[in-house]
């Protein structure tokens, strides 16, 4: 007794226009699966091997993991479109073009947000694409024929499928940490040594800076300055009527005092670009202020600020602890606008997202520090932008909170002029 054909089996006969079609489809099938492989792969890889936490290498495994299924399911579409050997090898296909649709389409979501060009969206793109034709094309052909409840089994890959990428999606873009940034910025002056030969008071400051979080991070830039405040006395009264002049020049209100004015007696940067703290680590800088005895002023004070980028969001290229200088014409090319643009410190490199999923749907990012100083005051602006902007863009507040930049600063220590040049006996 004969038995009737299996039907997972390819039929036979078929012509030559056939052999051709089912030939070019199996090609481009297994050529977009392996692409999806590939794809998948580079990506993961660098988080699954790389990454700074725990969350970001579980999501580079499993762009790895998916990328070896499309592997497999290139073998199966192999079959399926030969001699259907394996029954599930339709499944298994099938599988293979809903991975490459929820990840392709995941990449080009967040592709969307900036719309940037990278060389990663001439793969993600047409695989998008790619796809659609597949799923149309395995659909057509009911593929999932021989799996057991087969509704079930399409509607658990589906929600799977989703919540992966949904969860990839928060992380990619929201970056949720729940541990806090905590540093410890401490500036104060130590004991005054009058220099009598030359009338020139040494006013030892000593700079504290203290991880005492649990996130290491980098040092973008960091200033100090010890300031020298004149005023004048007055004996009348002025009844605080100047008061909205000191408070926007960052000055007490004061009764007794005239219109007073700062100068900047000492100033420069903390801790060297580039480096990082980890946790626990501690840096303490000295400095020592030079001021003449006569120098007049009434008021004495310093502060510092460092700004910081977390550790756990990016990495940050070696080239960034070179400094250049404007004023400098080999380094003029590091510049936006020279010769026009103040003079300044600019510190630049490579900032790489710790999730790669970020980095593959953005133009390459780099962080431009640049420190500047002027007869009133010190200034420290930080910039994350393409490249080809050389940080010509403003300051944006999302672009700091995506890589993690912070700022901390110290309390103001303030002494009068007077106890240094005169100081009570102890």
């Amino acid at each position: 007794m004969s038995h009737p054909r299996a039907t997972t089996e390819a039929p036979d006969g078929d012509g030559p226009c056939e052999v051709r079609f089912r030939r070019a489809v199996t090609a481009l099938m297994i050529a977009g699966l392996l692409g999806s492989m590939i794809l998948l792969i580079v990506i993961g890889s660098a988080d699954a091997f790389a990454a700074l936490t725990f969350a970001g290498r579980v999501t580079g495994f499993l762009f790895v993991a998916s990328g070896l299924v499309q592997g497999a399911a290139a073998a199966a579409a192999f079959d399926y479109w030969g001699k259907r050997r394996w029954r599930h090898s339709g499944a298994v296909t099938l599988i293979g073009a809903l991975i490459a649709l929820f990840t392709s389409g995941l990449l080009v979501l967040l592709w969307f947000q900036e719309r940037e060009y990278t060389p990663y969206a001439l793969a993600y793109f047409p695989l998008l694409c790619w796809s659609l034709w597949a799923l149309r094309l395995l659909g057509g052909e009911r593929a999932w024929r021989g799996i057991p409840h087969p509704k079930g089994f399409a509607a658990g890959v589906t929600a799977t499928a989703l919540l992966a990428s949904t969860n990839l999606a928060y992380s990619a873009v929201y970056q949720p940490y729940s541990l806090p940034v905590q540093f410890a910025v401490d500036i104060t002056f130590g004991n005054p040594v009058m220099d009598p030969g030359r009338k020139i008071v040494n006013l030892p400051v000593t700079i504290r800076t203290e991880n005492t979080g649990k996130v290491a991070s980098y040092i973008l830039n960091s200033s100090y300055q010890v300031m020298g405040r004149s005023a004048a006395f007055e004996e009348k009264s002025r009844d605080l009527t100047g008061w909205k002049t000191d408070v926007k020049r960052r000055f007490d209100a004061e009764r007794y005092v005239g219109p007073a004015r700062e100068e900047i007696i000492n100033t420069g940067p903390v801790i060297r670009a580039g480096t990082w703290l980890e946790t626990g680590d501690v840096q303490v800088e000295q400095r020592v202020a030079q001021i003449p005895a006569n120098a007049g002023y009434d008021l004495v004070r310093a502060t510092t600020v460092i700004a910081l980028l977390r550790k756990d969001r990016g990495k940050i290229g070696p080239e960034f602890e070179i400094p250049r200088h404007s004023w400098d014409p080999d380094q003029a090319r590091f510049f936006a606008c020279p010769p026009e643009c103040e003079d300044q410190v600019l510190h630049s490199g490579r900032v790489v997202h710790n999730n790669n999923i970020v980095n593959v749907t953005r133009e390459p990012r780099h962080v431009y520090s640049r420190w500047t100083t002027g007869k009133d005051s010190t200034h420290v602006r930080l910039t994350i932008s393409p490249a080809k902007s050389k940080g010509k863009a403003s300051a944006d507040d999302e672009s700091y909170d995506q890589y993690g930049v912070f700022w901390v600063g110290s309390g103001v220590a303030t002494v009068p002029f007077a106890a240094l040049t005169d100081p009570a006996p102890e």
